[in-house]
């Protein structure tokens, strides 16, 4: 071949066309497609969005029950189909169905919390407020489990700002309104110190049940505390009626100086000082329940 013919635009080659060679696509050399007319290069955002939204539109319906503590995602998946949740009042038995916080969601018929249920127990010391109060920079027990929780827990029942003692604070609003319905009560026993010494006729009358204006309240022991002046008495209640222990005794002409609730269900102070907090354990939680 002559040196001409090397430098011409064109090279012999040993494929039988004779033809150029391809440029190599793997290179980075690959035609560009012409867009065809009447479709555009791409979707409308609109579009796009609506496939992108439901993922944080929303948690999932099986999730959602998991995280009541009610039971797991797969089970709560073989309860979605059977038709044992509803939504709104109306049953869904949709697989990956979403809901919102602020929808109403039950289970047998039982509204479902989203939160894990949480079972915290105070010590409550005097001074505090078990709700707020309109007071300008009054302390509430709120102030005194800041750090036990982010959850929103209430506490079950009240306590006087002067009283002390146990309280409970859940999310379990199941719970909650089982314990405070009066025709279950739950195991109270009060230590009380009064202005005075009571006279033991007087604890016969309460032993018997003392009638009060919303009615007729029982107790299940009263008594004189060991080693101790006579006005300061041990008292045990199931009723849940507000502010029962102090009418009590005032209806029978004494008023009550300290409160203290030593023990709420099945729950004491045992190794609580006054002012802490502490996790309810497994087993006292399925007592409470089962009261």
């Amino acid at each position: 071949m002559s040196r001409n013919e090397k430098s011409s635009g064109k090279s012999s080659s040993s494929r039988k066309d004779g033809g150029e060679r391809k440029k190599d696509i793997a290179r980075g050399n690959a035609p560009i497609k012409k867009q065809s007319k009447g479709k555009p290069e791409a979707k409308p955002a609109s579009k796009v969005a609506s496939k992108v939204a439901p993922k944080s539109d929303g948690i999932r319906l099986n999730k959602y029950i998991a995280n009541s503590g009610m039971c797991s995602r797969r089970d709560a998946d073989i309860f979605i189909a059977a038709g044992n949740v509803s939504v709104n009042g109306k049953p869904v038995t949709e697989m990956g169905y979403k809901v919102k916080l602020s929808d109403d969601v039950k289970f047998d018929g039982i509204k479902v919390n989203p939160e894990k249920p949480e079972y915290i127990v105070l010590n409550k010391p005097r001074g505090f407020y078990t709700t707020g109060s309109l007071e300008k920079g009054s302390k509430t027990v709120m102030d005194l489990i800041s750090k036990a929780t982010k959850g929103k827990v209430v506490p079950v029942g009240k306590l006087d700002r002067q009283a002390s003692g146990l309280l409970l604070f859940t999310n379990d609003g199941t719970l909650e309104k089982q314990l405070g319905k009066p025709k279950n009560g739950i195991r109270q026993i009060y230590h009380v110190e009064l202005t005075k010494p009571v006279q033991p006729e007087d604890l016969d009358k309460i032993r018997s049940g003392v009638t009060l204006e919303d009615g007729k309240v029982k107790v299940q022991e009263v008594s004189f505390i060991e080693n101790r002046p006579h006005n300061e008495v041990g008292i045990e209640t199931n009723s849940v009626k507000p502010h029962v222990v102090q009418r009590i005794f005032k209806s029978l002409g004494y008023e009550v100086e300290k409160l203290d609730r030593v023990v709420f269900g099945g729950i004491t102070k045992k190794d609580l000082p006054r002012g802490n907090w502490r996790v309810l354990t497994k087993q006292e939680i399925i007592n409470l329940k089962a009261l």
